[in-house]
C-alpha cells in the first residue's frame, strides 16, 4: 500500500488540538509514514501553527487528497468550519466549537466508510460543548458507533509495551460489579481478539483480569471470578481464543509489560489506565475496537489550562498517527 491517507479531526478549537496537530505534522517522521488530511478550521489551525512555533504552509484540500509527494512542510486542510476567533477563546468550551467538532468527526467517518481515506486520528473534544450544540453523545466512541452502525465497541489504550481493553469505562466504582456480566466480559474478549487479529496481524495472547483482590481468594473477597469471569474465559477458549484468566491484577502487569501478553482485558477504568499511563503517559493511544474503520486518538483531553501556551506535548498525537498508519498498512482484511 502507498502511504495511507489519515483523516485528522481538529478537535475542540478552544483546546490544544490545533497546536498538537501542527507540532505533529511538522515532524518529517510522521509525513514519511502517512498523508494526513486535517478536517478543521483555517483560522484555528493558523493560530495553532503560530502557538506551536512550527513552519507549516496550509494548502486547501476541499476535494483532493494530499499527493504522494506531499511536501513535509505543508498541512493539507479540508475546511469544514469558518469560526471567528472570538467564538473560540482558549480555555473554555463554546457552542460554536462543539458544533464544529461534531462536523469534523462525521466527515472523517464518512471518508473512512467510503474508502476515500484509510483511517482517522482524532484530537480531543469536549463533551459539554458538543452537547450544548445539540449533539447529545458522551464522546467520540458513541458517535462513531452510531455513524458506522456498530452495536458493540471496546476502548483500547495502547503503547509499545502494554495494551489494555476495558469491560466497563466511565462508570462509578460502586456500579462496576453489577456491570461486569458474563456477556460483557465475553464480548470484550472477543472484540479484543478479533481486532488484534485483523489490524495488528497477530495471534493474540490475552490476559483477563479478576475484579477482586487475589481473584476473590476463594470467595472471601467476592465471587465474580468464579461466577462470571472464569466462565466467560472458558467460553472464549472454546471459541479458539487464547485467553488466560481470571488473573490477579496486582501481579499480571509485570508480565504483560515484559511481552507475556498482547493485551490485558480489564474490568474497570482505573484498573487498566493506571498501569498504562505509568508506562505511556506521553505516548499512549486510544483505539476504538469493533468499528469497521480504523480510529485512533490521543489518550488525553482538551487541556484547556495549556491551550495557547505552546507547552502541550504532541507525543500522543504523533503516536496516534503512527498507529493509524501501521494499522492501515499491516491490517489483515
Amino acid at each position: 500500500m502507498d502511504k495511507p491517507v489519515i483523516a485528522v479531526t481538529m478537535g475542540d478549537p478552544c483546546g490544544i488540538g490545533p497546536e498538537i496537530i501542527a507540532a505533529a505534522l511538522a515532524d518529517p517522521a510522521i509525513t514519511a509514514l502517512c498523508r494526513p488530511l486535517v478536517l478543521g478550521d483555517r483560522g484555528a489551525m493558523e493560530r495553532g501553527i503560530a502557538v506551536a512555533g512550527v513552519k507549516l504552509a496550509i494548502a486547501s484540500a476541499p476535494d483532493l487528497l494530499p499527493p504522494l509527494d506531499a511536501s513535509p512542510h505543508t498541512l493539507y486542510l479540508r475546511e469544514l468550519s469558518r469560526l471567528k476567533l472570538d467564538e473560540i477563546p482558549y480555555g473554555a468550551p463554546t457552542k460554536a466549537g462543539g458544533d464544529a467538532c461534531y462536523r469534523y468527526i462525521c466527515e472523517a467517518a464518512k471518508l473512512c466508510l467510503d474508502g476515500t481515506v484509510q483511517a482517522m486520528a482524532t484530537a480531543p473534544i469536549n463533551k459539554e460543548s458538543m452537547n450544548s450544540a445539540g449533539h447529545d453523545y458522551p464522546g467520540h466512541t458513541e458517535l462513531l458507533a452510531e455513524l458506522t452502525g456498530t452495536p458493540e465497541v471496546v476502548m483500547m489504550l495502547a503503547g509499545e509495551r502494554l495494551r489494555v481493553t476495558l469491560v466497563t469505562i466511565h462508570e462509578p466504582l460502586a456500579r462496576v460489579p453489577e456491570l461486569v456480566t458474563f456477556d460483557r466480559v465475553l464480548s470484550t474478549i472477543r472484540i479484543t481478539h478479533d481486532a488484534l487479529s485483523r489490524w495488528f496481524c497477530c495471534a493474540p495472547r490475552l490476559a483477563v483480569l479478576a475484579l477482586n483482590p487475589h481473584c476473590g481468594e476463594g470467595g472471601m473477597f467476592g465471587d465474580e471470578e468464579s461466577r462470571i469471569i472464569a466462565p466467560a474465559v472458558a467460553a472464549a477458549r472454546e471459541a479458539g481464543i487464547d485467553a488466560a484468566g481470571p488473573v490477579s491484577a496486582d501481579t499480571l502487569f509485570h508480565f504483560a509489560a515484559k511481552g507475556g501478553y498482547d493485551a490485558v482485558v480489564c474490568m474497570y477504568h482505573d484498573q487498566g489506565l493506571i498501569p498504562l499511563k505509568l508506562l505511556h503517559f506521553d505516548d499512549g493511544v486510544n483505539v476504538t475496537l469493533g468499528l469497521p474503520i480504523i480510529r485512533t486518538s490521543v489518550d488525553h483531553g482538551t487541556a484547556y489550562n495549556l491551550a495557547g501556551t505552546g507547552k502541550a506535548s504532541a507525543e500522543s498525537m504523533k503516536a496516534a498517527l503512527v498507529m493509524a498508519a501501521r494499522m492501515a498498512q499491516q491490517g489483515c482484511q
